[in-house]
């Protein structure tokens, strides 16, 4: 019991530190642009984020039970993977990388997973189908959204912009800024939402895991009858832990993460009320269409790649590549890192005779 209590610690830790790193991804275009204030815009990603958390279980699932074999679980596996999670996405905040809560959090399961299971990679659930004949893994709900979904935010970023641009090339900036000042509201809304709804159910399929795992092994077994809600015997997600990981991250988003704000909504691309909204509008799909089919994908990823087609629509030179390639490696470096951290965290713990 003591250890699944440190492994809720971890968790609503790493879903505050999620919160505040990634309160950029909703924020960040509409904080530039200068349509809302910070903490204007601070307070409606934060109601946004967590009304986005009660939508599904989707993704949560796959988090739970679709990546690693669930029977290999231990208490110990969890608790490894969400260090791992909370170190990198602490590293990369203090340096101002928009990098991927989501993938840290898959590396640091896969990486004490494979500890767990002494090396043996049969753990890792690499491509297979469910009984209802879906397409389940680490290949299509990971791997496959990892290099498609950037791909997908700067193409539809930029095609949308170009769009907006034939569409407005007679209407003066003045107008446009007028109407896209407001329109961002919206798409700045939507955004928040899709977020909340994609990255808050990680954290709730972690926690699930633990539940499930304490359950199933019988760690559970004394538990007085006034904490009989801990019991998961068949891995669904309770009530529970949806309202307390809907409220950790509200409470991260409201916390800020203005390193990355900076990086995201200035260092990056030069934006205005119009070129905001279709950074937004474009990642905001994309993260809905793959949170309504249980792919966890980077939020941090989509909106970055989606504000970097935009600005190459206005102009390729507008967009700093220097500064994209430094997120880049961090992205790249984001899952080996993790998963090696999981594995040795273990690995110390165990030998130390955790």
């Amino acid at each position: 019991m003591t250890l699944f209590l440190f492994v809720l610690l971890a968790a609503l830790v790493f879903e505050y530190i999620n919160g505040f790193h990634d309160a950029a991804n909703a924020i960040a275009t509409v904080v530039s642009t200068k349509v809302l204030t910070p903490r204007q815009a601070i307070t409606m990603a934060a109601v946004c984020d967590m009304l986005g958390a009660f939508l599904g279980t989707a993704v949560a699932t796959t988090i739970g039970k679709g990546i690693v074999d669930t029977g290999v679980v231990t208490m110990l596996t969890v608790l490894c993977a969400l260090i791992a999670a909370i170190l990198w996405g602490l590293l990369t905040w203090w340096l101002g990388l928009p990098s991927s809560s989501s993938h840290a959090l898959v590396g640091g399961l896969c990486g004490s997973a494979l500890a767990t299971a002494h090396g043996n990679w049969s753990v890792l659930k690499w491509s297979a189908f469910d009984a209802q004949g879906a397409h389940v893994g680490l290949w299509p709900k990971i791997v496959l959204p990892m290099i498609t979904s950037p791909t997908v935010g700067f193409i539809g970023g930029g095609l949308l912009m170009l769009l907006l641009l034939i569409a407005l090339h007679r209407v003066t900036p003045r107008r446009v800024n007028q109407i896209f000042g407001k329109a961002q509201l919206a798409s700045a809304g939507f955004m928040g939402i899709s977020h909340g709804a994609n990255d808050a159910q990680k954290t709730m399929g972690i926690i699930t895991l633990a539940l499930f795992t304490g359950t199933t092994s019988g760690a559970f077994n004394q538990l007085p009858s006034w904490l009989g809600f801990l019991h998961t015997p068949e891995f669904s997600i309770p009530n529970w832990v949806i309202i307390t990981c809907a409220l950790t991250l509200a409470a991260g988003t409201s916390a800020g993460g203005w390193r990355i704000i900076r990086t995201m909504g200035h260092k990056m691309v030069k934006l205005q009320p119009v070129h905001g909204f279709a950074a937004e509008t474009t990642a905001a799909l994309i993260i809905h269409t793959a949170t309504s089919v249980g792919m966890p994908v980077s939020t941090t990823h989509v909106i970055s790649t989606s504000i970097m087609g935009v600005g190459a629509a206005k102009r390729f030179s507008a967009v700093k590549w220097g500064v994209v390639g430094r997120i880049v490696w961090a992205w790249v470096l984001t899952l080996p890192v993790t998963g090696l951290t999981g594995y040795w965290l273990l690995k110390l713990l165990r030998a130390a005779g955790a």
